[in-house]
């Protein structure tokens, strides 16, 4: 194989800008953009992206993954902050460990939620397919996923918001279909493959709806955190994605 090279290389790509001062980034990120360079991804992820921005990233997770706090999904759209320096970096990561920060993220799921709650459940690659996670009872991390149904949509889908206690990978997406609501259109863990099981009166409408969308319907919303110059608490918003709001707007009716 080719030598991979041990530095991420700045790339010309536009970002989303919605904070940046000498310290951090809040960045609203596209679906299709990977975090950083990995293997299957060695470019054009939002690292580079970065890179190309500004010079001044920390460097607390080694030289792939410069200014990386914590990552969201390669098709999960919203909000990720960047640390430019490695103080901003070990503060920000603290009120990680500490459950502090404010993570809230809209979904679309299959069926019907009608009540809040809690799945505390660890996680654990899946032992049939090590790219994919799984609940597990014997080992893994603790993962803690709070939901609160926000509105059933024509009797297919429901918005959820999800507020993440603890991150692990693929949390959301493993705990919804964990619950038996798959995150709408995920590709990894039922949510296309849901359309089969549904009274077949509902198929054409859920087909119809599927086909708006191409990737998982999870978007990182809100985000909330103490500024570790500063101290001033910070909370950002950002609204739901074209893909998104048109299914919403589609199963309304």
């Amino acid at each position: 194989p080719e030598a991979v090279a041990l530095r991420a290389l700045a790339q010309e790509i536009p970002l989303n800008i919605l904070f940046e001062d000498a310290d951090l980034l809040v960045i609203d990120k596209d679906a299709g953009m990977t975090v950083h360079p990995a293997h299957g991804s060695p470019d054009g992820t939002l690292v580079n992206a970065l890179l190309h921005h500004c010079s001044d990233l920390s460097g607390v997770n080694g030289v792939l993954r410069p200014g990386i706090v914590h990552r969201l999904d390669r098709d999960t759209t919203g909000l990720l902050m960047v640390a430019k320096n490695d103080h901003t970096h070990r503060h920000l990561a603290a009120q990680l460990e500490a459950h502090t920060v404010e993570r809230r993220y809209a979904s679309l799921l299959w069926g019907a939620v009608h009540e809040q709650g809690v799945v505390d459940a660890a996680l654990d690659r899946n032992r049939q397919d090590r790219l994919k996670m799984a609940v597990t009872t014997r080992g893994g991390r603790r993962a803690v996923t709070h939901y609160q149904p926000v509105e059933e949509l024509g009797g297919l889908l429901t918005q959820v918001e999800f507020r993440l206690e603890t991150g692990r990978t693929h949390q959301i997406r493993v705990h919804a279909e964990y619950m038996g609501h798959p995150v709408f259109g995920d590709p990894v863990y039922g949510g296309r493959s849901r359309v089969n099981g549904i009274e077949p009166s509902l198929r054409p409408a859920a087909q119809s709806l599927l086909a708006r969308i191409e990737r998982q319907a999870l978007h990182a919303q809100i985000l909330g955190f103490v500024h570790p110059r500063t101290e001033e608490m910070m909370r950002f918003t950002s609204d739901l994605p074209a893909d998104l709001a048109g299914v919403v707007t589609a199963a309304r009716g």
